[in-house]
């Protein structure tokens, strides 16, 4: 256990406060006096029930019995619960805050329900404002030993009070969940109530786009619980050992009979994978934190704060080979992540929901030090044709970057929109609609790169020409049409090309329209009609857009005026 006392307090004082509190500590004590890095008195465990001086220097006695009812309080609830966190390689909840934070700034609501029947240290629930990463931030956490961090009165009016002050401050915000839900069998008075459980919601949708709202989850979030993570920002959920649904496997076979357990349900391979509503998967506790910590790194404090920056880092492959990443054929796959590689700051992408919707990447990184936002086509994944999923993925990620003033990049490698009855079943034309919606009313600035195919309403999806980028530019490989040379051919000339007997002359002149077609289509054509700004070396691509982003960082635009769209 650490504590901080006032500057001006002697040796003797930080003794007798060290002694105090570990009379009830289950760990050393150590005191620090003011903002020193080193504590000035550490007691250890077998000095355990040492007695407090009996003399005027230190704290008196009342302040010394406020003390330990603190360290009692701090010790959360029973030992069989702590050993369970145990069982599941889970921290107990205290000692998950000494892992995140540099220092805990202050706490609220210590005391709730103190004088209850019923042990309930906290009622289960943490918040404060803490330091982390150099930022300075609200959080909540639910202790698990307490009732399994389900959620009552005390601890419903602690989260609400902890939003709405986000809300005032413009600070970010980290909730971390192991909550069970709300307390059944004391819903009267935080369930339907105006100031009650429901009230989380609307203040997450109040804060949405105000500051960023980080979930990570370290276990089964059930029904109410398991709305604050897909109402935050960026969710990351642990391995193992976090889960999240509308209802338990127990609820779920007595409504539908179908039996399943909690991960099948709602681990994170079924929400990293299948329902988009989580980000990343941490392996396990610590590295959860190394992610949320890269994750803040791009993020500002609030909407009316530009995202931080960094130094420069050099590339971690030269973009002199850029070019070489890029097939001849705009058929060939290849992996979009080798041409970022040569364009963002080296060890800075972090790509988010890597498995869903995998025909799009969306990443955050840094060139030349600023944070970008990268939505780009994977020619690896289906030839990046895009689906239903990765739209929507599309979608989300433009709009959150839009919020918290994150420049956009667009890399265009995709044969358009995916055809089919299985795409339509899935909405593509509702999903595909979101992505040119968010591209459409994104403010912030913005750069287009044809990389090498852009077909169909594919360029309109990646802020092509028509979408307010500040630039599109195109690499020499680049091909802007409505649809692909075969496609077209086959669409335009099917019937004059089968009239031609001859195998040999209706090859020859298959190949001819193609190559027709695709001088027609090709980059050169679009930079001499002015469709697009610029064609550029490739390896000279990352310091084009390096100076572009630096150029266009201060750029102001305005949506028309109304209250807002209809598209979600």
């Amino acid at each position: 256990m650490k504590v901080r006392i006032d500057t001006d307090a002697s040796a003797e004082e930080a003794s007798a406060t060290a002694a105090a509190l570990a009379r009830h500590a289950v760990e050393e004590v150590e005191v620090y006096i003011g903002d020193a890095a080193e504590p000035a008195v550490v007691h250890t465990g077998d000095q355990v029930g040492d007695a407090v001086p009996e003399d005027d220097i230190g704290p008196s006695e009342r302040e010394i019995a406020l003390i330990e009812e603190i360290a009692r309080i701090e010790q959360g609830g029973p030992e069989k619960y702590k050993e369970r966190l145990e069982d599941h390689g889970k921290l107990f909840v205290r000692d998950r805050l000494d892992l995140w934070f540099d220092d805990v700034l202050f706490e609220d609501g210590t005391f709730a329900e103190f004088d209850a029947d019923d042990r309930l240290p906290a009622d289960g629930l943490i918040t404060g404002g803490a330091e982390f990463e150099g930022r300075t931030i609200h959080f909540m956490a639910n202790d698990f030993t307490v009732k399994a961090g389900s959620m009552a009165e005390k601890g419903v009016e602690k989260f609400l009070r902890m939003q709405q002050r986000a809300l005032d401050t413009g600070r970010p915000v980290l909730y971390l969940m192991d909550s069970s839900g709300g307390r059944i069998d004391q819903q009267t008075g935080f369930f339907a109530n105006r100031e009650g459980i429901g009230k989380y919601y609307y203040n997450h949708s109040m804060l949405s786009g105000r500051v960023p709202q980080i979930c990570v989850l370290y276990g089964p979030c059930i029904a109410g619980a398991a709305y604050t993570p897909v109402f935050a920002d960026f969710t990351v959920m642990v391995r193992d050992m976090s889960a999240m649904a509308i209802a338990s496997p127990r609820m779920v076979e007595m409504v539908t009979g179908e039996t399943i357990d909690m991960q099948d349900l709602g681990g994170p391979e079924v929400h990293t994978t299948q329902s988009g509503s989580a980000d990343l998967i941490a392996d396990d506790e610590e590295h959860a934190r190394e992610l949320v910590a890269k994750l803040i790194s791009y993020l500002p404090d609030n909407c009316e704060a530009s995202p931080p920056t960094t130094d420069t880092v050099p590339p971690t492959i030269s973009p002199s080979t850029t070019d070489r990443v890029i097939p001849d054929h705009p058929n060939k796959g290849y992996d979009m992540h080798d041409l970022i590689d040569r364009v963002v700051d080296g060890e800075s992408v972090l790509e988010l929901q890597p498995s869903f919707g995998p025909e799009i990447i969306t990443a955050f990184a840094r060139i030349d030090g600023r944070p970008v936002g990268i939505v780009a086509n994977q020619p690896a994944q289906r030839a990046g044709a895009i689906f239903p999923d990765a739209a929507e993925k599309a979608a989300r990620f433009i709009w959150k970057c839009d919020a918290f003033e994150i420049p956009l990049l667009y890399l265009c490698d995709t044969p358009g929109f995916m055809a089919g009855s299985s795409v339509e079943q899935e909405a593509i034309l509702e999903k595909g609609k979101k992505m040119i919606y968010a591209t459409s009313s994104a403010t912030v600035p913005k750069q287009c790169v044809v990389a090498r195919k852009a077909y169909g309403a594919g360029i309109y999806a990646m802020s092509g020409p028509a979408y307010g980028p500040e630039s599109t530019i195109g690499l020499p490989s680049g091909e802007i049409g409505i649809m692909g040379p075969e496609a077209a051919i086959n669409a335009v000339y099917a019937n004059k090309l089968d009239a031609i007997d001859d195998p040999e002359e209706r090859a020859e002149r298959e190949r001819q329209l193609r190559e027709e077609y695709r001088e027609d289509i090709d980059i050169h054509r679009m930079a001499s009609e002015m469709v697009i700004d610029e064609i550029v070396p490739p390896s000279s691509l990352r310091e084009e857009l390096a100076n572009r982003f630096a150029f266009y960082e201060t750029v102001e635009k305005d949506l028309p005026d109304k209250k807002h769209g209809t598209v979600l």
